[in-house]
């Protein structure tokens, strides 16, 4: 069947096209970037806020992937209009033109910072900034489209890795590199769970086969196994091979000033990342591991090291290049880039 995907040249966008390709789907993908057209892959260049762009591409498909949005590292009013008012055109154009199908991407962000972990899908919106809260609006929209007899999955992915990931990982894989120590907040033993971006993929690809009462849920996304922070970082400078330790920074002071940085300007730290990696942050995934069948292949490590196995094979850049535009850039480090010196 004719797939739509949203955000087609972005690094999830890109993977969930490739995957659908290959899986024998006649893809339509749509991205403000231009992507090269292949056996199975026609390509549309606009903007998920564009009407008539999205008209284009919602004719005749069977189902639709939503991957378009805006990073948190995006001034906020970006943020809403990509996140909220894409969304809301998005759907609007799937329904017009009866698309049976729509995939919507989320985020745990949506749950804000949870007491409770792990996490499960019935926590509740509980967003804590710009990002979060777009992306619970975001998921309002969505949610409002399944009493129209659409059928809408819903994926809450965590932080996701794998080639083609730089954003503020670009920063511990150049300072690795370059036989660079590299820093956590306390000690650096909270457990912070992520995805390989392969596993999301097949989760979007089991949504879209399910039947209807499977695939009209809400789901949880990530590895299943997964360790500290420290010893996912530490397997990284291990794998550098320079003999570098992960250094402990005390926790509230180094806040404190990130979070300073942050508002000045000279950080790409923002204030939910900082906070969510003093405490443990993990979620349920026994809801897509029972009714999706939803196994995780790669754990928090294997998905670390492959990115950064894939950064210093084909990545290995100056990491100001683009601003972090996308998950594909590497962000710009700011004052901390001066910071590498005493690591």
């Amino acid at each position: 069947m004719v797939t739509v995907v949203t955000g087609a040249a972005g690094m999830l966008g890109s993977a969930v096209a490739a995957r659908l390709t290959a899986d024998g789907h006649a893809v339509v993908g749509l991205d403000l970037r231009e992507v090269a057209e292949r056996p199975g892959y026609r390509h549309v260049t606009g903007d998920v806020r564009d009407a008539g762009a999205l008209a284009a591409v919602m004719r005749d498909a069977g189902a639709a992937v939503h991957c378009a949005a805006a990073l948190p590292s995006y001034p906020p009013e970006q943020i809403r209009s990509i996140t909220v008012d894409g969304t809301r055109a998005v759907f609007g154009a799937a329904a017009a033109a009866g698309v049976p199908r729509l995939v919507h991407i989320s985020s745990t962000a949506v749950y804000g910072l949870p007491a409770l972990v792990p996490t499960p899908e019935e926590h509740g919106h509980a967003p804590v900034d710009p990002y979060s809260t777009a992306k619970a609006e975001a998921e309002r929209i969505a949610a409002a489209h399944r009493g129209t007899g659409m059928i809408v999955p819903v994926l809450r992915p965590k932080t996701f890795l794998g080639p083609g990931r730089m954003g503020l990982f670009s920063m511990l894989f150049q300072w690795a590199h370059e036989g660079r120590g590299f820093p956590v907040l306390g000690d650096g033993g909270v457990r912070i769970q992520m995805l390989h971006v392969d596993d999301l993929v097949e989760a979007v690809t089991r949504v879209l086969l399910a039947p209807a009462a499977t695939a009209g849920d809400t789901y949880n996304i990530a590895a299943a196994e997964f360790g500290t922070l420290r010893e996912d970082f530490q397997a990284v400078l291990d794998a550098a091979g320079h003999g570098k330790r992960v250094v402990a920074l005390p926790a509230r002071p180094a806040v404190a000033v990130l979070g300073m940085l942050e508002r000045a300007g000279l950080s790409p730290v923002y204030g939910r990342l900082l906070h969510k990696l003093k405490t443990d942050s993990y979620v349920d995934i026994t809801k897509a591991s029972r009714r999706l069948g939803f196994v995780p292949r790669y754990s928090n490590r294997d998905a670390i090291l492959q990115t950064f196995a894939w950064w210093r094979a084909e990545a290995a850049r100056p990491a100001a290049t683009r601003g972090g535009r996308t998950s594909r850039d590497p962000w710009r480090q700011g004052i901390l880039a001066a910071a590498k010196v005493f690591f």
